[in-house]
């Protein structure tokens, strides 16, 4: 049975963007030669094929995209979050990339709606891992 929160593994191609979760900080990956945005991180760009790639910080602001209340919770480490949200959201400066995430939110978890304007802040999970969320803007 899983009674922590599942956390990601980090890879080489990945390891800069845990890092700047970890600072609080929502990075996207750029292809190095055509500049093309990717998420999620990984060795080539599937655009142009090239591996050079640099990292540019995204403001974190986001519109909901999908959502799911998950019923009853997908694993026990989730219990005491329940109900709670699962979101695929867009970034409002990539429209191309979209990233899952826990949604939170300060009044009824059923108003939350497709289309709602997120702002992202992170959790730290342990020292090296903190995961992306959006809250829900009033």
């Amino acid at each position: 049975m899983i009674e922590t929160i599942p956390i990601p593994g980090i890879e080489d191609f990945d390891k800069v963007y845990w890092e700047n979760c970890s600072k609080n900080k929502l990075t996207i990956q750029h292809c190095g030669d055509c500049n093309e945005p990717r998420f999620p991180p990984r060795h080539m760009c599937p655009i142009c094929q090239s591996i050079s790639h640099d990292w540019k910080e995204a403001s974190g602001d986001a519109v909901l995209w999908s959502f799911v209340i998950p019923r009853p919770p997908l694993l026990p480490v989730f219990d005491k979050q329940s109900p709670y949200v699962v979101g695929l959201v867009e970034l409002v400066e990539y429209e191309n990339i979209r990233i899952i995430g826990q949604i939170q939110t300060n009044s009824n978890i059923d108003s939350i709606k497709i289309g709602d304007t997120l702002t992202i802040d992170f959790k730290k999970i342990n020292n090296e891992i903190s995961l992306p969320y959006w809250v829900k803007n009033n």
